[in-house]
């Protein structure tokens, strides 16, 4: 019930919960979230990569990322990565491979698009 000391009066109250009703009644659906295109790069880094943690700090730092896909050493010396994901997070992942941890030395990182799988892991792969 109401009381005197109250600050909404019954007439009041009854209004701004009608008020309320009427904000719920209008409020504007979720706009459904755009899709983003997941893709697919091929990345092989060369350079003193191998032996330096790179396969482990890459995996980190994709899985950081968000992406999936693997890593390995290839037999000539260098690393291939393919990772899966926002062209963003993939960019900021190769800006990532160009230095690499700290005791790698990278001469270069070449960079090729790919068909995306729909993994959604990201591993070290020998």
């Amino acid at each position: 019930g109401w009381m005197p000391g109250d600050s909404l009066t019954p007439g009041s109250r009854s209004r701004a919960r009608r008020a309320a009703a009427d904000e719920r009644r209008f409020v504007q659906p979720h706009e459904p979230r755009p899709q983003i295109q997941q893709e697919r790069w091929r990345l092989i880094v060369r350079g003193q990569v191998q032996g330096v943690g790179y396969r482990a700090a890459c995996r980190l730092r994709a899985q950081d990322l968000g992406l999936s896909g693997w890593v390995r050493n290839c037999s000539d010396g260098s690393v291939e990565i393919e990772a899966e994901g926002c062209p963003q997070e993939l960019t900021e992942l190769r800006l990532w491979c160009e230095k690499g941890p700290a005791e790698a030395v990278v001469n270069s990182v070449a960079n090729s698009q790919i068909a995306a799988t729909g993994t959604d892991w990201f591993e070290v792969r020998r």
